[in-house]
């Protein structure tokens, strides 16, 4: 029993000590990002925190685990209270093209929405700003479309969704950090309460346009299969997320409240349960957890269906085309 026991006290060292070492560098990044005050405080706050944490886990091996566990737990608490009541806010000073929050107003089957995006793009700092009120009936829903947007290799993609009505009117809504005028995206940050939500509905010829021709991204549409049904219920669901994100503010995260998180819990509220998949988080190869649901056209393979919906191309020279929505879509078999 004693040598069992002396080998099992290294162990629990080494598990302890992998604990607080994980523990602690989630705390440096928190206090790196969230930390109030200049980055000079940030950098003073985080470089005290490491040095607590190795002081404490140099402890642990000193013999003194009584005493270094116990206040490195008081310690992380603390942090963790302090994190807990970090509020989100609608009042900073925002980036133009998520300054204004979209909202919308629901009478019956008619929907209006207030700021609908519809920048005109030369660059992505050369734009034309506009926010507009646009009215929409939902008895004359007829589509609903996934683009995909490439921005960072084949497993990462930024998703829209676009409702199509029988007017020829397209609306797509966008999940998106809301960042701050001098703030730049961060995947890390993304974990660290960096940006808030944003639920932005958007003109196509804005919101894929920028992406294909400003940006440099490559984009591909899927004609979803959803009965007429399910289509009102998630266009209503993002536009009951975007109001309540207008009375409370909410945190971006890389992970569970992102541009596709946010729609799959939207759907399984409307069609139930729906498996978990790596496809959520690797977000450019959701066109496969989709296609295995059976919610693209099964009459072609993945590869066809993502061919024939690729829109880059046909973006770029729709460019300034008053029938932006029915140029990009040449081509794509309608369900």
């Amino acid at each position: 029993m004693r040598r069992v026991r002396q080998r099992l006290h290294p162990i629990a060292l080494v598990i302890c000590s992998v604990t607080l070492l994980l523990a602690s560098a989630w705390g440096a990044f928190a206090l790196a990002y969230q930390a109030p005050g200049s980055p000079v405080v940030k950098g003073v706050a985080t470089g005290l925190w490491i040095v607590f944490s190795i002081a404490m886990i140099a402890g642990m091996w000193r013999r003194r685990v009584a005493i270094a566990l116990p206040l490195f737990a008081a310690a992380f608490a603390l942090l963790l209270v302090w994190w807990h009541h970090l509020p989100a806010s609608n009042d900073r000073v925002w980036a133009d093209d998520v300054a204004q929050m979209t909202s919308g107003t629901i009478d019956g089957s008619h929907v209006t929405l207030h700021n609908v995006r519809n920048f005109d793009w030369r660059s992505d700092t050369d734009y034309t700003q506009r926010w507009e009120t646009r009215h929409y009936d939902l008895d004359q829903l007829e589509s609903v479309d996934m683009i995909l947007s490439y921005w960072s290799g084949p497993a990462i993609a930024h998703m829209l969704v676009s409702f199509g009505f029988n007017d020829g009117q397209h609306v797509a809504f966008s999940v998106e950090i809301r960042r701050e005028r001098d703030e730049t995206f961060s995947e890390i940050g993304g974990f660290f309460k960096e940006f808030e939500l944003s639920v932005i509905a958007a003109d196509e010829r804005d919101v894929i346009r920028v992406r294909t021709n400003v940006r440099g991204e490559d984009d591909t549409l899927y004609r979803v299969k959803m009965p007429l049904q399910a289509m009102r219920e998630l266009f209503l669901a993002y536009v009951n997320e975007a109001n309540r994100l207008v009375t409370t503010p909410r945190f971006y995260n890389t992970v569970t409240a992102n541009c596709t998180t946010l729609v799959y819990h939207m759907m399984t509220g409307i069609v139930g349960h729906l498996p978990l998949g790596y496809q959520l988080l690797l977000s450019g190869y959701l066109p496969e957890y989709v296609y295995a649901r059976g919610a693209l056209d099964q009459r072609e393979t993945l590869d066809t269906l993502r061919a024939l919906g690729r829109i880059t191309g046909r973006a770029k020279q729709a460019d300034a085309s008053a029938n932006f929505s029915a140029d990009i879509r040449v081509g794509i078999p309608a369900l």
